[in-house]
């Protein structure tokens, strides 16, 4: 889905879900052709690549309300963009922030992969490699935005800034990880990689947040949208 796309479709949810439009908590799952984010933390000098090299290697570029700094989505990665209501959870940001990584942490593990909190950085990491990002917004404690998990992806888009404003990072993903015969016992990846790991992280996801999953069509959750 262009990242544009999935842009209007978060906001207009997250407004009927403050409504109340929209009963229930949602998690969408997309990806994304080749973009850049800037968040609102995003300093300059984050995004190394001019225009011109943007527009060379296909990539967009946005602006957005997310908390965090500089980050890429595209092809083999996996965007959960949860909207939800934490009046209904629990009411701090930083719990949350922690509750996406512990989903993503736990769906992991489903491969062998340890991944692990580093301790002052928001997202996800194996050893000292990155493999998932996270930025996100609220509003009267209905989010939006969320989390980036590199299942196949390019990481040379990667080169094009400095990832979450962090120098001298190393990004990674799922299936570089199993690739890596160092890391330990694992599965090798197969073609149905990404549907796998988009499956777990359903099932964390509504593990941790005490949620039954049901999947639910486009078209409902526009319905939901126009309503509100």
């Amino acid at each position: 889905m262009p990242y544009a796309d999935a842009l209007a479709l978060q906001r207009e949810a997250a407004k009927a879900r403050l409504s109340g439009a929209l009963a229930d908590d949602l998690l969408l799952l997309v990806e994304h052709p080749p973009v850049i984010t800037l968040g609102r933390s995003t300093k300059q000098g984050n995004l190394l690549a001019t225009p011109e090299l943007l527009a060379a290697r296909g990539v967009e570029l946005f602006e957005v309300e997310r908390g965090g700094d500089v980050t890429f989505h595209g092809p083999g990665q996996l965007v959960g963009y949860p909207i939800v209501n934490l009046e209904r959870h629990t009411q701090d940001l930083h719990w949350y922030l922690r509750r996406l990584e512990e989903v993503m942490i736990r769906a992991l593990a489903s491969w062998h992969i340890v991944a692990t909190r580093n301790p002052g950085k928001t997202g996800v990491w194996v050893g000292e490699r990155k493999i998932a990002s996270i930025g996100v917004h609220a509003r009267q404690w209905v989010t939006w935005h969320g989390f980036a998990l590199n299942v196949t992806t390019d990481l040379s888009y990667f080169d094009l800034m400095v990832p979450c404003g962090i120098a001298d990072v190393v990004m990674t993903s799922v299936e570089l990880e199993l690739l890596d015969a160092a890391s330990g016992p694992c599965l090798a990846p197969s073609p149905a990689l990404f549907g796998d790991v988009r499956t777990r992280t359903v099932a964390a996801f509504c593990e941790l947040f005490s949620l039954t999953p049901r999947h639910v069509e486009a078209a409902s959750v526009l319905s939901a949208v126009d309503a509100a």
